[in-house]
Parts: C-alpha cells; structure tokens; sequence
C-alpha cells in the first residue's frame, strides 16, 4: 500500500506498507483526498515524536461508497475522563495521523465507525478536506462566549487563522484578523477589520478575546500584547519548538489561557453545506499521492494555501 510516512524527522513516500484490517467496531475507508495543514508539517520536524502515516484531514470512502470523513480522537469509552464526558481527552486516546495511529494520507485508513461522519451531496471533496479544521475553529465557541460585545482578534493569516475569523465573524463578534501577508489578509472579506503584523502596537491591549494562530512560538507573545486585562487568550498553536515568553502579564493582567484543540464536526459540515463559510480561496495545489513529497516541500513554503493530495486512484 502506498502511504506517507513520518519517521520523526521527516516524510517519504513509501510503496510497501501493510494494508490496515479492521477491528472491533472498526471500518477500513478507501481514501479519496487529504489535505496537509501545519501539524503534519510540525510532526515531520520532530513534534510529538510520532512514526507513522500522516494525515487527519480527509475524505474517505465505505465499502458501500459513501463518502465520510472522520473526528480523529479514538478513545477508550471506559476510563473516568470518557465517563465524564471528556473523551477527546481520553488518556488512553489515540489519534489520526498524530498519536498511536496510522492517518489518512495512504491508500486506506482503518477508523472507529463511532467517528464517522457522512458528508452531503453539496460539499465536494476539495471543501469537504476542510471539515475537521473547520471543525477546530468551531470549538472557540464552545469555549468562550462571543457575541456583538465582543472584540475578538485572530492573530495569523494562515488557513486556521482565517477559519477561525470567518467563524468568530459568524457567531457575531467584531472580528480583527492580525497577520504578515497583505492577500492573504484580503481574502478575510467583509465585516472583518485587517491589520498587518507591524501596526500590532497601535492594537495593544485593546481585545477581550485574542486567538492565536501563529504555527509560531511567537506567536503567545505577541498575543499577550493584544489582550486586554482580565482578557481571554485562546491557543491554537502547536509547535515543534520550544516556548521563551514572560508569563508575568498573565498573572498581572489576570489574563485567562484557553488550549483549544478538537471541535464539533456537524456544526462546521453543515456551515459549509449551508455556504455560510466558503473555504474555496483557501484551496492551493494538489498533488497526486505519489508526489506527496513535492506536496510536503509545496505545504512548508510560508503563505501556501491548503495542499491537497489525491489519493484514490481513478
């Protein structure tokens, strides 16, 4: 089987990996198309030391020829923190592509059909790839209440940044995207304020809820210079390196830190079913399965769109 594999220092192509078999309340899906986003780029430099097949974005196949996708946290159903109804923090979790299990970006991937989920006739495969990060901006407004009082900044302009403006936008705050490049700002649209990284200073400490972005371990600091006292900092950044910041402003500016990681895939399947957010400006190039490792090198340039790999064979 020809899959991408990590072997905690970086990814290669590889012809030769066994095909997954299904267990207890498993399904093997024939994979369709993947989408690289920047945790497969970080878990190539070393991130969580995984090895294994990349991928947690995709659309797959059934048997039967359905087309579904899959949440990407495979937890036990028994321990206390599943009971409690925390199971994407399961302790004895796998996840797609990222811990423990082998990901999407092969010819077939084995999933819990607990986790499926079937994706409508309307969303085509390319916007379909975007669900689960669509999925993770969502998951902001599970954690914080935002509303028209509510002066919320994304910090990056990358394809999670702007996910997450489109969905702060959409719930109703008074969204300002923060970021590096002068197009990819443009594509934020109407009813979003832009600013570029070097006006940051005239914005400091004005936001009640800032979100960073970055993919950078700079991206906090900068961050903290946005936030107001008593203000709500959201992380969405993970990274291979490590962090150097100055905590203190936390503590004197009684600044509360939100992780924020997995979110909810029906609502982000049907906010593009429903066209309330257009993720096709985002889509960059695709490349065939077997040339994933030029789509690699395409992902790591900065200001890339969402590369995509087709996967199933036609």
């Amino acid at each position: 089987m020809r899959g991408v594999y990590c072997d905690g220092v970086s990814v290669s192509l590889r012809r030769d990996l066994p095909e997954p078999c299904a267990g207890p309340d498993e399904v093997v899906l024939r994979v369709r198309r993947a989408g690289i986003c920047d945790t497969d780029l970080q878990l190539a430099r070393g991130y969580m030391g995984y090895r294994g097949v990349l991928g947690h974005e995709f659309v797959g196949e059934t048997e039967s020829g359905a087309r579904v996708t899959a949440e990407i946290n495979n937890f036990c159903q028994v321990c206390q923190v599943c009971l409690s109804g925390r199971s994407q923090h399961c302790p004895n979790r796998t996840v797609l592509g990222i811990l423990g299990h082998d990901g999407a970006m092969a010819e077939l991937v084995t999933v819990p059909r607990r986790n499926l989920h079937a994706i409508p006739d309307g969303i085509d495969d390319r916007q379909a790839v975007f669900i689960e990060p669509l999925a993770a901006a969502f998951r902001i407004t599970e954690q914080v209440a935002l509303g028209p009082d509510v002066r919320l900044a994304v910090l990056g302009d990358g394809k999670l940044g702007l996910l997450c403006a489109w969905v702060a936008r959409l719930v109703g705050a008074r969204v300002s995207l923060v970021g590096r490049h002068a197009e990819k700002l443009a594509a934020a649209g109407a009813g979003i304020a832009t600013y570029l990284a070097d006006e940051a200073a005239s914005l400091a400490r004005s936001f009640d809820v800032v979100v960073d972005c970055t993919g950078s371990s700079t991206g906090l600091a900068a961050a903290l210079s946005l936030v107001r006292p008593c203000g709500i900092l959201v992380l969405k950044t993970t990274v291979a390196g490590a962090y150097e910041v100055n905590l203190a402003p936390i503590v004197i500016d009684e600044v509360q830190v939100i992780g924020s990681r997995c979110g909810p895939f029906p609502r982000a399947i049907d906010a593009l079913a429903r066209r309330d957010i257009d993720v096709r400006p985002l889509i960059g190039a695709e490349f065939d399965l077997d040339d994933a490792e030029d789509a690699f090198r395409a992902a790591a340039v900065r200001g890339a769109r969402k590369i995509l790999l087709h996967v199933e064979r036609d």
